[in-house]
């Protein structure tokens, strides 16, 4: 996929303040310093599309990208570890599974783990929600770059082990580095597929 625009649309608050939900929509998601940021920049090849930070938790509200006109890239709050209060997780928490349950063009889930570390219990849970949710999404291993290629492909086998105590079948797996802009066409091109494929089907998020 040719990306020939990437502008930011609007934050928003309330997942019912969000654009109006008419054409596919992609969401990122993973923990607070996952490298989230810095992998939706590399795949829209713009720097500053999305706000890094090193403070992790800097994202706080749901932000919307409009991409070739199409379709909408979000990116979503970090779960888990961010240097705020208990209160204020607990929001994030709320404005996350609020969304993903109910944004009806939703297509995909891309959640991200950082593959430098074993499996983690909050990604895990997180993934598991999904799955009990019937939440469509994929998995994406970011800053691959940081790791010697015989450790990356451990760790991300260690993540399928787990994975499959609990699942007969995968979902699908992406090994990104937003650095080396490695991964992101991968993503870019499954996404591409998916509007196709709803295009041709006239699938109506206007109907649902």
């Amino acid at each position: 996929m040719v990306i020939k625009t990437a502008d930011f649309v609007k934050s928003s608050g309330k997942w019912q303040d969000c654009p109006e939900p008419s054409i596919p929509e992609y969401a990122f998601i993973g923990r607070s310093n996952v490298g989230k940021s810095s992998l939706i920049n590399a795949m829209m090849n713009k720097k500053d599309l999305a706000k890094t930070s090193q403070t992790p938790g800097k994202t706080q509200l749901i932000n919307h990208f409009l991409v070739n006109g199409s379709w909408y890239l979000t990116d979503l709050p970090g779960y888990g570890y961010a240097k705020v209060s208990k209160s204020l997780r607990k929001d994030f928490e709320k404005l996350i599974t609020n969304y993903i349950l109910n944004r009806r063009n939703l297509v995909n889930l891309f959640v991200l783990v950082d593959s430098r570390h074993s499996p983690q219990k909050i990604d895990m849970e997180f993934i598991q929600w999904c799955g009990e949710s019937g939440v469509p999404f994929s998995i994406v291993f970011t800053k691959a770059d940081k790791l010697k290629p015989n450790v990356l492909i451990k760790n991300v086998e260690d993540y399928k082990n787990e994975l499959l105590k609990s699942w007969e079948d995968l979902p699908e797996l992406y090994v990104t580095s937003a650095e080396k802009k490695e991964g992101g066409e991968e993503i870019l091109s499954f996404i591409q597929k998916t509007n196709e494929f709803l295009a041709n089907n006239n699938v109506s998020f206007d109907e649902q």
